[in-house]
């Protein structure tokens, strides 16, 4: 045989063998996935989605945690009919003496008072006269305060990031869904006017089919650094890694895309950059060295990009360091429309994004822009949301970010009264608080791609579309 054959030959059964190789030796993508573990819904217990418990007339309200967030949510309280501040818990006696101005000015009477130990909110939570927990604290006692609170019957509400683990997470999922209490995250960002008008127009099919949306918290916290109590969220930026502050991008976008109404979260990769500004900042601040302070695990700006059941995208962004102007970076991207908030609110629409001054033209990058601001505030109004049309007078008046806030514990109050499912339940909360470590673990291992639990546990698609509840 010829050495020409002879290489002829080799080439033949090479390309034979590839030809002939088993197909169940190639890897699905899925094999490349990292995983978490999903905990079997314990024996007896059931899903918690749409839940609806009994009416209450009056709302008992207890609240624990009076510094940045507590008093101006029981302010609020005051101007919500069919509410009674029961009870005011902090750390701190001089606190809840100051919050009790509130009441006093509003005419109400005084709540009683727990104060002076760690401990003293078991015994608000303890109370047989409380029907609603508040709880407006740092992130680390939030899961364990929520869990105890359900497991005494209380149904609870919790400042953001409601929790920081998994762990933390699967926790107050099985307790709700063992109590068959409400566990509702205080996420104000989604009764934000431009938010419920623009998730309005998608529900109402004005951007077509809705592919994509993005989110952000995108805040210089540099001038706020020592107002948290014991240097917390600082601190907890220098130990941890990863998006710890999703959910005011997270709510948003979730309700446009039907998270778990009919789509889920399959996956998402994370990454970021170095930190610089806040370990800087604690260098010329505050005396620390360099070394200890550059031992600092968040990176200065944190992107997370994620994929859906049903081939659909989510941006999240993340920076709390960088001078730059404040921005949630709110978009829905659709077939037949877009709207964008940051840093110019506006709409997009098919058919009249072309300026009708120019003829199209490729190389004129300025031809398709945002409708007129005449048709933008004209759609506005068009599709203002039953909420706000109800609410956006009296919530400008209370304020709080605006009155967002106002609605938020507005809706909060309104759903208990009449027994009907919240607006965002345990596995909103679930969903948009495990950024936090999936995207850790996303970034701790070169950016790879991390499975997002399914939280309901087979049950995304028991619910089709999001809808805020109304009383007939």
């Amino acid at each position: 045989m010829t050495k020409f054959s002879s290489i002829f030959m080799l080439l033949m059964v090479l390309l034979f063998s590839a030809c002939n190789t088993n197909s169940s030796d190639k890897k699905d993508p899925s094999d490349y996935l990292i995983r978490t573990d999903i905990p079997a819904r314990p024996s007896g217990q059931k899903d918690v989605l749409g839940l609806v418990t009994e009416k209450l007339d009056t709302v008992r309200v207890g609240f624990i945690g009076l510094g940045m967030r507590g008093p101006g949510a029981v302010e609020r309280f005051t101007h919500i009919p069919g509410t009674q501040v029961v009870a005011l818990c902090d750390l701190h006696p001089e606190r809840v003496e100051q919050t009790q101005t509130i009441l006093d000015r509003a005419g109400l009477p005084r709540a009683a008072e727990y104060s002076g130990s760690e401990e003293a909110w078991k015994e608000l939570v303890q109370r047989d006269d409380i029907d609603l927990v508040y709880i407006a604290t740092d992130w680390k006692r939030h899961a364990d305060m929520m869990i105890y609170a359900m497991e005494q019957g209380k149904h609870v509400a919790c400042e953001v990031p409601a929790a920081m683990t998994l762990d933390e997470i699967w926790s107050i999922v099985n307790t709700a869904e063992k109590t068959q209490k409400h566990a509702m995250q205080l996420e104000n960002c989604v009764y934000d006017y431009f938010e419920l008008t623009t998730l309005n127009m998608a529900q109402q099919g004005l951007f077509g089919e809705v592919l994509h949306a993005e989110g952000a918290y995108i805040h210089d916290l540099s001038d706020f650094w020592g107002y948290y109590e014991g240097d917390w969220r600082l601190q907890y930026n220098k130990e941890f890694r990863g998006d710890v502050y999703a959910t005011h991008g997270m709510g948003p976008a979730a309700q446009a895309l039907d998270i778990h109404r009919g789509d889920k979260m399959n996956t998402l990769v994370a990454m970021d950059t170095k930190p610089v500004n806040i370990p800087e900042y604690l260098i010329e601040e505050r005396g620390m060295d360099r070394d200890s302070a550059y031992n600092f695990a968040n990176g200065q700006h944190t992107m997370t990009m994620i994929r859906t059941e049903n081939g659909k995208t989510i941006q999240i962004q993340h920076d709390v360091a960088s001078p730059r102007p404040y921005s949630r970076m709110y978009q829905v991207s659709g077939t037949k429309g877009f709207a964008n908030k940051y840093p110019t609110q506006g709409y997009a629409l098919q058919g009249e994004m072309l300026d009708e001054t120019v003829a199209p033209d490729h190389e004129n990058l300025n031809a398709h822009s945002f409708v007129s601001a005449e048709v933008r505030d004209a759609l506005m109004t068009k599709y203002k949301h039953r909420i706000h049309q109800e609410l956006e007078e009296k919530a400008k008046e209370v304020g709080g970010h605006g009155g967002m806030d106002f609605i938020m514990d507005y809706r909060l109050v309104y759903c208990l009264q009449n027994g009907l499912p919240l607006d965002m339940d345990v596995y909103d909360l679930a969903e948009w608080c495990s950024l936090a470590e999936l995207s850790r673990i996303s970034i701790e291992n070169n950016s790879a791609a991390v499975e997002v639990p399914d939280f309901t546990r087979g049950n995304w698609n028991k619910i089709q579309g999001f809808r805020h509840a109304f009383a007939d």
